[in-house]
């Protein structure tokens, strides 16, 4: 069990740092300077979504859940952590408008991510269900 929590906090913490690598290849073509400090401050806000979402994936293992309260969880905790990172790193401005589109914009994105994984699954669901009846 440690050795999951240490794989899915390495994968999170790799994640981040990919996407901060694209952040700093787009400054750095359109010839964007930053400082060391803003640099470190984004990177570590990243890496912190990482980590999240590397221990939130155990949220979906809980057996005694059901997957809408898996769900609900989930999505709340991400909610929350978003706006904790996004907010004192300073990627939101902390006006209503700002988090007013930044929720409606999590939102969506978080939907589709569902939806795609609902649809997988469904269909890997019925691939063994089909398969499991021609073994019959």
């Amino acid at each position: 069990m440690f050795a999951e929590f240490i794989r899915r906090i390495t994968i999170g913490i790799a994640a981040g740092g990919f996407l901060t690598f694209i952040a700093l290849t787009i400054l750095m073509i359109n010839n964007i300077e930053s400082t060391v400090s803003e640099i470190w401050l984004h990177m570590l806000g990243s890496m912190s979504f990482g980590v999240y979402y590397g221990f939130a994936s155990f949220i979906f293992e809980k057996p005694r859940w059901t997957p809408l309260m898996k769900t609900v969880v989930h999505l709340s905790l991400s909610i929350i952590v978003y706006y904790i990172i996004a907010l004192s790193v300073g990627w939101l401005p902390f006006t209503f408008f700002a988090i007013a589109i930044s929720f409606i914009i999590f939102l969506s994105i978080y939907f589709i991510f569902w939806t795609g994984y609902y649809i997988y699954y469904k269909r890997l669901e019925a691939d063994l269900n089909e398969h499991l009846q021609k073994k019959e």
